[in-house]
């Protein structure tokens, strides 16, 4: 009797554990979930104080009767002091519309300052018009379609967002010089893109998109020939710095910015460790110094138009 008295205790007991060990479990994954959402509503509210931060600075300073290159200059500026971040839009295992306003890689700052900027023009100011602007430049013909519908190259970022009319290459037409291009860095390099390694099927999607860029022409300034062409530059301008590195277009994107010594410098997001700066260097000596950066594509940004 004593046997089976010790063998009852002893199935209570593993009965008792394994209730608290179910227990413990799902409050764990209850906390996570709920800490999870927490920390997604803590972000989202954080990016619509800064949004609305940016429209009521541009109603303080009366910029939407300004022209749409000093509204950018200034929403621009207003981001000075902001934290770099990599790989921002990376966080989502599905493609979703990301939206980080508190910490900005060089694309996500020229994009983020370009949204705002035609919203304060079309007096679109809520957090929605915002969300839907964003989209509307980001990804192609403003559809988000999986990972490889977001623009991704940059120059093929230029040329849609030259298709809805809303900024011109005007690269060529200032004096620039045809730019070979053979992108096939994405599809040669999945290991490097947290989607293509989890989803390998889009590699195809991507060579495809690779390879109608590669067929566009393009046109670049190079180095040795931006100080001459500086004086066609305009504040506001897009800074599309060319790459060196094989199979790429593009390695920086910054706003140009002309500042009191009469020359252009660039406005930008430059790096991990540094934040939103204006460049102590005017733009021919900054590309210079830079090995990897053969020259840049000069973009100019279009008036919104009803």
């Amino acid at each position: 009797m004593k046997i089976l008295s010790d063998k009852m205790k002893d199935k209570s007991k593993r009965i008792k554990v394994s209730f608290f060990h179910s227990y413990t479990l799902i409050f764990i994954l209850y906390y996570l979930l709920f800490s999870t959402t927490g920390c997604a509503q803590e972000m989202e509210d954080i990016n619509v104080q800064i949004c609305n931060s940016k429209f009521q600075l541009a109603v303080d300073e009366k910029l939407s009767a300004q022209p749409i290159n000093e509204v950018i200059v200034e929403i621009g500026k207003s981001f000075i002091g902001t934290d770099y971040a990599a790989h921002t839009l990376e966080v989502n295992d599905q493609e979703k519309l990301v939206i980080n306003l508190s910490a900005l890689d060089c694309n996500t700052f020229v994009e983020n300052v370009l949204v705002l900027s035609r919203c304060i023009k079309q007096d679109k100011t809520s957090f929605d018009d915002y969300q839907d602007e964003l989209k509307l430049i980001r990804y192609r013909d403003g559809k988000i379609d999986q990972y490889p519908s977001r623009l991704h190259y940059f120059t093929d970022w230029i040329f849609n967002n030259e298709e809805k009319g809303i900024v011109k290459n005007i690269t060529k037409e200032i004096g620039g010089e045809k730019l070979e291009m053979n992108l096939s860095f994405m599809s040669s390099h999945p290991e490097y893109y947290k989607h293509l390694k989890a989803q390998p099927e889009f590699i195809p999607v991507i060579k495809k998109h690779e390879e109608e860029i590669n067929k566009r022409e393009h046109f670049f300034i190079p180095q040795e020939k931006i100080a001459e062409l500086e004086l066609q530059i305009e504040s506001c301008d897009l800074l599309v710095f060319t790459s060196t590195i094989k199979g790429l277009d593009v390695n920086h994107v910054g706003i140009a910015v002309r500042m009191d010594d009469d020359r252009i410098h660039v406005l930008h997001a430059p790096n991990v460790g540094y934040k939103v700066q204006i460049s102590e260097l005017p733009l021919a000596e900054y590309v210079n110094k830079i090995e990897k950066d053969s020259g840049v594509i000069v973009v100019r940004v279009l008036e919104p138009t009803e």
